[in-house]
């Protein structure tokens, strides 16, 4: 036996979700919607970083693991991040990169640590990173994921025979205007929670614009903006520079 569920009641249960999962991120200055939080996806995320460690090959060079966790180190303070469980690590691999989880687990690869010049440039990477803990970026993903589903579950139950397509053209609609749009505002917060943190720690926030050039000079290929959970190099850059400006950093 199949029960269908009044598309009323999906609604009324969307609705009351975003009700109850509004809240207010002092450091963004926005509020947010979020159904969880970073504690509760801190075994997912845990397990993920055990998962990483397992599977990936993982730099043994003393200096190197030695420069990441010194460097964290100062971003986290000054984020005020000191009460989580951080742990880094260096994971072997040519392409310049970097993540987070939301339980304080941040890996970079041995080609950022390649490009970078400096620790002002390692510190721009970090704390972009630890910004995204900071706004819980993963948990306000997750949660406009989960409701996006919600909705387009409910526009495909409703579509009879046509479901399968709807779902699918639902499904790509819903990810180019809304989830890929919203991550790349997530990525630009990032960017400036991380330059203030990194101006706190010491560092030099200009050193993040010369970052992103060297970012931009190395990759071989580009894919369009719209397209893209990341902003374009160009507006990246552009907008760092604005924030720059705007708060007197030199």
């Amino acid at each position: 036996m199949t029960l269908t569920v009044p598309k009323v009641l999906v609604g009324l249960v969307a609705a009351s979700a975003l009700v109850a999962g509004c809240a207010y991120n002092e450091a963004l200055g926005r509020n947010q919607f979020l159904l969880v939080d970073n504690a509760s996806l801190t075994q997912q995320a845990d397990q993920a970083w055990a998962d990483a460690l397992r599977t990936q090959q993982v730099s043994r060079d003393a200096n190197a693991n030695a420069r990441i966790r010194r460097v964290g180190g100062r971003i986290v303070q000054a984020a005020g991040l000191t009460n989580l469980n951080w742990d880094y690590a260096v994971f072997v691999d040519s392409s310049p990169n970097a993540f987070v989880l939301p339980s304080g687990k941040v890996g970079v690869t041995t080609g950022l640590l390649a490009l970078v010049q400096n620790d002002d440039q390692l510190a721009a990477v970090l704390g972009h990173e630890v910004g995204h803990v900071v706004a819980q970026h993963a948990a306000e993903r997750y949660s406009s994921t989960a409701v996006t589903s919600i909705g387009l579950q409910a526009i495909q139950g409703a579509s009879g025979d046509y479901g399968q397509a709807v779902g699918a053209l639902g499904g790509l609609g819903a990810q180019l205007g809304v989830l890929l749009p919203f991550s790349r505002q997530h990525e630009l917060e990032a960017d400036q929670l991380g330059i203030d943190y990194m101006v706190r720690a010491g560092y030099r926030p200009t050193e993040a614009l010369t970052l992103w050039r060297l970012m931009a000079a190395q990759r071989q290929t580009q894919t369009p903006e719209f397209a893209s959970t990341h902003p374009s190099d160009a507006s990246r850059i552009q907008a760092i520079e604005r924030y720059i400006q705007s708060k007197g950093y030199s």
